[in-house]
């Protein structure tokens, strides 16, 4: 699943085998990657992340990291930390803001295991 896919929790899911799954968690629940959300006596159905586009962001040092945390707190992105690169759901314009600060970034096809912008309060 998307990462905004698996936001959506009333809805039905088809999984790899061709098995429909009814889901109707509450309102607000995340589906996290690798929770089970059904098991058989055969099977277990678990959450798995779904290749998307992501922007991978590499600081260079401190001030890059920093100023990283900051574009990126400020769009309410969920992030994920690999070692040194900070990965975040593609943004056109996060990236090219990035770029104009000479932070090295680029844009990646694979599995983001963080969520989705969604709604916050302040």
């Amino acid at each position: 699943m998307t990462s905004h896919e698996r936001q959506r929790v009333r809805r039905r899911v088809v999984a790899p085998d061709g098995i429909n799954l009814a889901l109707e968690l509450p309102t607000g629940t995340m589906l996290q990657v690798g929770q089970v959300l059904h098991k058989t006596q055969n099977c277990i159905y678990i959450v798995q992340a779904a290749t998307e586009e992501v922007l991978v962001m590499e600081p260079r040092n401190r001030k890059d990291a920093a100023r990283i945390g900051y574009l990126v707190g400020n769009l309410h992105r969920d992030i994920v930390i690999e070692e040194k690169k900070i990965l975040t759901l593609w943004d056109n314009a996060l990236a090219q803001r990035l770029a104009k600060e000479e932070i090295p970034v680029r844009q990646e096809q694979r599995a983001f295991t963080g969520n989705a912008p969604g709604e916050h309060s302040h």
